[in-house]
């Protein structure tokens, strides 16, 4: 894709915001950034998960893609053919902060400067609200002032909020204490993606329940175990029977639940064990009403087809999951993807387009 040369701007720099019209491409909804006053943070989280990591640097490897939106980023966007990205503050954001006035203000200060920066190329650029989980009006109070005031598309949650003195209690949302935030997205009519998190410090310091198996925290085990456990409660609650219109969204081609389904499902419609079920319907129901999913990190062609068999192809949209895989890496493997060309085009922009009420055109 080429794109014309504009004039270098002390804050965009060559990739300043312009009104060129960007040809169709594909639409990266779980792209993660870091706003400037959440460095130490992150900082923090990953001294506890590599004892190698320099605290000088900041962020690690990770640092200037992450700090990065209209440089280096866009470039490989136009470079590669995205046509748009909705941005997220990076895990486990406002959820890892256990202190809930500290959550509450990392999260207003997250989205102030989020919105600002897509407001310098709106045409390109979308973002997610972080959200402090610790109140459930205070989360509703946020999340409306995001959508309504700062032009949000939804929110981004990292799986649990920690709570508790030393951080290591957890709390889940399929809990009736935040039926006032799932009342607030309903209202508002803005899907809240789940995405995972590494475990709390204190697990992180003493060890988890993988014992000294270190090797299996992070993206490859740990997060999509530990994430499906909260959608599947989350589902099983009766949260989309009191509220049928609310919308969430799972990366990582639904966190491996869809492969799960059929028994999941089997086993939730028992008759013998149907009397202790929550919700009305069973899993596959609400996946097919009320949950979308994307292929962040997860470029496997055979699972999107298996996916899109499962829950339909209106449910699955595109992700790269940037910077923690590549904008090139994720592009290279949609331009295989062999899907008929109506359905590929859902998955690649026009299901994100009317999920989150993008500015763009089918």
């Amino acid at each position: 894709m080429s794109h014309e040369t504009v004039p270098e701007s002390p804050i965009l720099g060559h990739h300043q915001a312009s009104t060129r019209k960007t040809p169709k491409g594909t639409i990266a909804i779980e792209e993660a950034i870091i706003d400037p006053a959440g460095v130490a943070s992150v900082t923090e989280w990953q001294t506890l998960l590599s004892p190698s990591f320099d605290p000088a640097k900041p962020v690690g490897a990770y640092a200037n893609r992450l700090l990065d939106i209209h440089g280096d980023r866009l470039k490989a966007m136009d470079d590669e053919g995205v046509e748009y990205m909705l941005l997220s503050l990076t895990s486990p954001g406002a959820q890892g902060e256990s202190d809930p006035e500290k959550a509450a203000n990392m999260a207003i200060v997250a989205n102030d400067y989020l919105s600002a920066e897509c407001a310098k190329n709106p045409s390109r650029f979308g973002a997610f609200a972080a959200i402090s989980m610790h109140d459930a009006e205070v989360a509703s109070r946020e999340l409306r002032r995001a959508v309504t005031e700062l032009g949000m598309v939804g929110a981004m949650l990292n799986d649990f909020q920690s709570v508790g003195a030393d951080g290591s209690g957890k709390s889940y949302f399929d809990d009736s204490q935040f039926h006032p935030f799932w009342a607030t997205a309903q209202e508002l009519d803005v899907p809240v993606y789940f995405h995972p998190r590494y475990k709390t410090k204190s697990e992180l310091e003493v060890g988890t329940m993988y014992g000294n198996r270190k090797h299996l925290l992070g993206a490859a085990v740990q997060f999509h175990l530990d994430l499906s456990f909260h959608l599947y409660s989350l589902i099983s609650s009766g949260v989309f029977d009191r509220f049928p219109k609310l919308q969430i969204v799972a990366g990582h081609m639904g966190e491996g639940i869809p492969f799960n389904l059929w028994r999941a499902s089997h086993w939730y419609n028992k008759p013998m064990k149907k009397p202790t079920r929550p919700s009305k319907e069973d899993y596959t129901y609400y996946f097919k009403h009320n949950v979308h999913i994307t292929t962040s990190g997860f470029f496997s062609t055979e699972a999107l087809k298996f996916c899109a068999a499962a829950i339909g192809v209106e449910r699955c949209m595109f992700s790269i999951d940037y910077p923690y895989d590549q904008v090139k890496e994720g592009m290279e493997w949609w331009k295989t993807v062999d899907l008929p060309e109506k359905e590929k085009d859902l998955v690649a922009r026009g299901n994100a387009i009317k999920l989150f009420k993008l500015p763009l055109e089918l």
